[in-house]
């Protein structure tokens, strides 16, 4: 049940904020800035409103600031006594400050989506632009690229409607050069989603030289990654949140964030939502690897056998009496609902977890995925494990495995004989200092 609590200082409304990294982002501004001068330290709050609340709540003015998300950045409008010349033109309001009574409305988004298209190269000036949606964040993306100078600019949605054009008539532009999402599809928990029609794949696009999804959660949409497949630059919409997040900052407290600061915050928020995902051999040393991960970085530890185990009981028999194809059809399913959708966990994959492209899309759109490569000689054959039972099906399993292993690793460890455990974990950790997740 939803109800008024003043925000007397600064924070975010919407109609549902389950998932919001807003107060994540606010925090981390805060401490970085307070660092520098400590009269910028500042709390931010989250506040769920019900649709029949918002204008109580802007007629109290209980706030100094606040930013404005789904669905209320064209609701609120009308509540407002001034209109940055931004928000007017974009027709939708994200931050409103509060100057001495009076309610002014902004849009920061314009700047976070210029921050996002800088972040990944990608120049708008005398390109064709195709935007999906016509939302408020389309109409963001609509302003972007007309002050960046773009050559055409289109907007599609399910139906030709407020200007757009239909999907059916996608295929007629595939001279493309660059594609903004703006629309959910493809967002957490309908994660498998594309807002591509599914008789068109971005390589039918041959002059496309540049992708954004505003999504965030996942980190990367499948639209991101079919992208990045093919060697096109393409970014989620997590440096735009944080972007918006510090130009919101600099009109809440009338101070300037230092674009390293940006970087810094979207840097650290990435790692903290981005899961390490081990990936290799059996025996390899994943789970054990993995409870050291956990216990220095404080992260929860997901084992995909020990979460099939709880649907099927005893893995080994399970694979005896059903087979490898139906495990492996379980263990997609286990993966795909109560693994991959997680961030900021450490995974410990079954050895054949990486055969099935699906498992590698799904563990790939919140994780970075890490094969410990131990020599064959150092690993051994048990009997609790039917596919790799003795020397010779290790062998045969370390021979088809091997290519693939190496194919979909993000960072590729090779652990040498005698290496252990923890010196094994130190080594992942530098990586991730050194930024390479």
């Amino acid at each position: 049940m939803h109800h008024l609590a003043p925000i007397t200082t600064y924070g975010c409304i919407a109609e549902h904020l389950g998932h919001s990294f807003s107060g994540e982002i606010h925090r981390l501004l805060s401490q970085a800035l307070a660092a520098k001068d400590d009269r910028l330290a500042y709390q931010y709050h989250l506040q769920e409103l019900r649709p029949d609340e918002v204008e109580d709540f802007f007629c109290r003015r209980a706030f100094c600031g606040i930013n404005v998300t789904i669905p209320y950045k064209q609701t609120i409008i009308p509540m407002l006594d001034e209109l940055t010349d931004t928000a007017r033109e974009i027709g939708a309001v994200n931050t409103v400050v509060n100057r001495n009574g009076r309610l002014i409305g902004d849009n920061t988004d314009f700047y976070g989506m210029q921050y996002l298209l800088r972040g990944v190269g990608i120049d708008l000036s005398d390109k064709k632009v195709l935007i999906f949606g016509t939302g408020g964040t389309s109409n963001t993306a609509f302003a972007v690229a007309k002050h960046g100078d773009a050559r055409q600019i289109l907007k599609f949605s399910r139906t030709a409607r407020e200007g757009a054009l239909s999907y059916d008539e996608l295929p007629l532009h595939t001279d493309a050069n660059v594609i903004i999402n703006t629309t959910p599809v493809g967002m957490y928990p309908n994660d498998e989603g594309c807002p591509l029609p599914k008789e068109l794949t971005l390589a039918e696009f041959p002059d496309l030289c540049g992708v954004v999804d505003a999504i965030y959660h996942p980190l990367r949409t499948e639209l991101v990654m079919a992208a990045r497949t093919l060697g096109i630059p393409a970014t989620g919409g997590l440096p735009m949140l944080v972007a918006q997040a510090a130009a919101a900052t600099e009109r809440f407290l009338n101070c300037t964030v230092d674009p390293s600061i940006i970087t810094d915050v979207v840097r650290t928020l990435q790692r903290q939502k981005e899961n390490i995902v081990l990936i290799g051999m059996p025996g390899c040393g994943k789970t054990t690897v993995g409870k050291l991960l956990s216990d220095r970085l404080g992260r929860r530890l997901l084992d995909t056998d020990e979460a099939i185990a709880r649907r099927v009981g005893s893995v080994p028999d399970y694979l005896r009496e059903q087979g490898e194809a139906t495990f492996r059809d379980t263990e997609a399913a286990v993966i795909c609902e109560d693994i991959a959708p997680e961030s900021g966990v450490i995974i410990a994959t079954g050895g054949g977890a990486i055969l099935r492209d699906e498992n590698v899309r799904r563990l790939k759109r919140n994780g970075t995925l890490v094969f410990l490569d131990r020599p064959l000689s150092c690993l051994m054959a048990t009997s609790d494990r039917p596919l790799s039972s003795d020397p010779d099906a290790l062998r045969r399993r370390f021979e088809e495995r091997y290519d693939r292993y190496c194919a979909v690793a993000d960072v590729h460890l090779a652990v040498p004989d005698g290496e252990s455990a923890e010196e094994t974990m130190r080594r992942i950790v530098e990586e991730i200092c050194k930024g390479t997740f």
